[in-house]
């Protein structure tokens, strides 16, 4: 372990070098991607006290649910996790459903981060995404990160997660809000190398240890040496025969919603059925489109960007984002 990290605890034992200076490439087969990412998951559940894991019910964090799921049934003397969902008021209705689905088909313990001060103003108002939220009529709390920490010197923000004002308060502080409350050590998250730029550099364990902007803590991030293809390789190869019954043992990838495997159906699939209908990246309901119309899994991902269909104000601001605690 780093010399300067130390102190973050002193029961950790953690390379935060491991990954530093290695691209996709350096794991040359789906098969190498899988045993680094069971190893990483394996070496979070036994370094950390109270490891959490983040799922957005999208692809990448279904993903690495998947492996912290088979790392514990390999090993009895591993407990699953708590899981925490961030809910940021904006989901597509259908993903809000696939997760309250599969946590109980998984018998997962969730942990709703919400930042409830804003939801309950948008509640007692009526508002809808894109109205103006007064900046004073919230708590001390948030009106701390708008001015001091933000340095947001408007009277109002509009109620959109995929803005600066709106993601930081909607996901960053409802996240951090939730490491400190319940004593979150390590969050396991699905971020990747090939994501965006912001991301690239990330290592398997990476530290969040400034007391000043986040409770201190770790990323553990074990699928960071994916690609958009591989994620979508280790579903249909791996994931799913494995945890679909009745699914093909060697894999099969359906062309769309009809052609599934005799006797499966939708429901029965861990994917959500977004990525069916043409998403390659679950935002917000309002600020998120289809790419294309065929599956997300068959579409032409070398020459387009899989998070085309997203934002750009916020992709635009995602350095300043992360340095403030953003997944």
């Amino acid at each position: 372990m780093a010399d300067t990290q130390q102190q973050f605890p002193d029961y950790l034992d953690v390379d935060y070098t491991d990954g530093e200076g290695e691209e996709p490439g350096d794991y040359p087969s789906i098969e190498h991607k899988l045993e680094k990412a069971l190893e990483v998951v394996e070496t979070g559940l036994r370094e950390y006290e109270n490891p959490a894991v983040m799922w957005t019910g999208g692809k990448d964090s279904t993903l690495t649910l998947y492996f912290v799921k088979e790392v514990v049934e390999r090993h009895d003397e591993l407990e699953l996790p708590t899981t925490v969902f961030i809910d940021h008021y904006q989901h597509f209705d259908e993903l809000m459903d696939f997760v309250r689905h599969w946590a109980d088909e998984w018998d997962l313990e969730v942990k709703w981060a919400r930042n409830t001060d804003v939801g309950e103003y948008v509640d007692e108002n009526g508002l809808e995404p894109g109205d103006d939220i007064p900046v004073e009529a919230l708590s001390e709390h948030n009106q701390h990160h708008i001015r001091n920490i933000l340095e947001y010197e408007e009277d109002t923000f509009p109620f959109l997660l995929d803005t600066y004002v709106g993601n930081h308060l909607l996901k960053t502080v409802a996240l951090n809000d939730t490491l400190e409350s319940e004593e979150i050590d390590g969050i396991i998250s699905g971020i990747r190398w090939d994501e965006q730029e912001a991301r690239a550099d990330e290592t398997f364990f990476s530290p969040r240890h400034d007391p000043d902007i986040y409770p201190p803590h770790d990323r553990i991030q074990p699928i960071l040496q994916f690609e958009e293809a591989d994620v979508w390789d280790a579903f249909w190869y791996f994931v799913v025969p494995e945890t679909v019954e009745g699914y093909p043992e060697d894999g099969y990838v359906p062309q769309g919603f009809d052609d599934l495997p005799e006797g499966i159906e939708i429901e029965d699939i861990p994917v959500s059925p977004k990525y069916f209908a043409g998403f390659r990246s679950l935002g917000s309901e309002i600020s998120t489109d289809k790419s294309a119309e065929e599956p997300a899994w068959l579409q032409d991902m070398e020459n387009t960007t899989e998070r085309a269909g997203r934002a750009q104000d916020k992709e635009d601001l995602m350095e300043r984002l992360r340095d403030l605690g953003y997944m």
